[in-house]
C-alpha cells in the first residue's frame, strides 16, 4: 500500500467515525461560537486595559483617544457575534419567548465595554497588591509584563462580568485560555476582592464558588475546591456553595488545599504550605502542617 492509499484508508476511517451518534460529532460550527475569535477579542480587550504595554508607538492625549478606538471597535464588533453565537446556541430548545434575542446580545457586549474602566481599576490594584507584596518585582512594568498571575485576572475579571451579565460558554472559553497560558484555573463564577496577589500561579485551582476576599495572597498549587464532585442533584445554572470562603487578607501557601462550601478561612488567617483544610477557622488564625 503506498502513502495515497494510506491516506485515503485515514481518511474513509476518520469519516465513518463521524457517522454514529457521538455528541462530539457537531458540525454544526458556524452556529457555535469561535474560541479564535473570543482570544482574538480578549487581544483587543488587553489593550485598552493595558495600552501603554502593547502599543508600538509613542502615545499622548492627541492620538491616545484613536489608539483605544483601534481596539474597542474590533472587540465590539468580535463580542457582538460571538455572543450573539453562544447565546443562540445555549438557548436553541428553550421556548421561543424565552431566547434572547439581538438586542440582548449588542447591549451585553456594550455593557462588558462600558465596565472596562472598573476593571483597569481592579487589575491597577492587583499589579500595585503585587508589586507590594512579592520582594522579587522590581518594577510595576515588570508586573504587568511578566506575572502569569496578572495575565489570569485580567481574563478573570472580564470573563466574570461576562458570567453576571449570564452569557453563556464564552467566560469559560477566556478563563481556559489564561488556563492554558499560566497554569492558574479559576472559573469565571468565582468571587474574588480587590487587590488579589498570585505568586508563581502554577497549579492554583480555585472554584465556581469560591467567594475570595480582598488582599488575598494564593501561592501555586493551591486549591480551593468542593468536598465531592458528585453532579447528582446539582444545579448547573443555579449552583449551590460548594468551594469555600476566603476573608479579607488571608495568605495561602504552596501546595495548600482548601475544600467545601461551609468552610470559612477567617480574615488575616494564615495557611501554611501543604495543609487540607476541611473545616472553618477563625479570623488571625495560622494553620501548619509540620513532620
Amino acid at each position: 500500500m503506498n502513502d495515497h492509499e494510506k491516506t485515503d484508508e485515514i481518511l474513509d476511517a476518520l469519516l465513518e467515525s463521524y457517522s454514529g451518534p457521538a455528541e462530539v460529532n457537531n458540525l454544526e460550527t458556524h452556529r457555535l461560537p469561535n474560541r479564535r475569535e473570543i482570544i482574538l477579542a480578549f487581544g483587543h480587550i488587553q489593550h485598552l486595559l493595558f495600552l501603554g504595554y502593547f502599543s508600538t508607538r509613542c502615545l499622548d492625549d492627541v492620538n491616545l483617544r484613536g489608539a483605544l478606538a483601534e481596539h474597542l471597535l474590533p472587540a465590539q464588533e468580535i463580542l457582538v457575534e460571538q455572543i450573539g453565537r453562544a447565546t443562540r446556541w445555549h438557548d436553541r430548545n428553550k421556548p421561543a419567548e424565552e431566547r434572547r434575542d439581538d438586542a440582548w446580545c449588542e447591549d451585553v457586549a456594550m455593557e462588558l465595554l462600558a465596565h472596562l474602566p472598573v476593571v483597569r481599576e481592579r487589575l491597577a490594584g492587583d499589579v500595585r497588591f503585587t508589586f507590594e507584596s512579592d520582594p522579587a518585582a522590581t518594577s510595576i512594568e515588570e508586573v504587568v509584563f511578566c506575572y502569569p498571575g496578572i495575565f489570569a485576572l485580567s481574563a478573570y475579571r472580564v470573563a466574570h462580568r461576562l458570567h453576571e451579565l449570564g452569557v453563556p460558554m464564552i467566560p469559560r472559553i477566556l478563563t481556559e485560555h489564561a488556563h492554558t497560558r499560566t497554569g492558574i484555573d479559576i472559573h469565571p463564577g468565582a468571587k474574588i476582592g480587590e487587590r488579589c496577589f498570585i505568586d508563581h500561579g502554577t497549579g492554583v485551582v480555585i472554584g465556581a464558588t469560591c467567594d475570595i476576599g480582598s488582599d488575598a495572597k494564593i501561592y501555586q498549587g493551591v486549591t480551593l475546591g468542593a468536598l465531592s464532585v458528585t453532579t447528582e442533584g446539582v444545579s448547573r445554572e443555579s449552583p449551590a456553595k460548594r468551594h469555600p470562603t476566603l476573608e479579607d487578607r488571608v495568605t495561602v501557601y504552596a501546595g495548600a488545599t482548601i475544600l467545601g462550601g461551609e468552610t470559612v478561612v477567617g480574615h488575616d488567617s494564615i495557611i501554611g504550605g501543604n495543609v487540607w483544610l476541611t473545616k472553618s477557622v477563625p479570623a488571625g488564625s495560622k494553620i501548619y502542617h509540620r513532620v
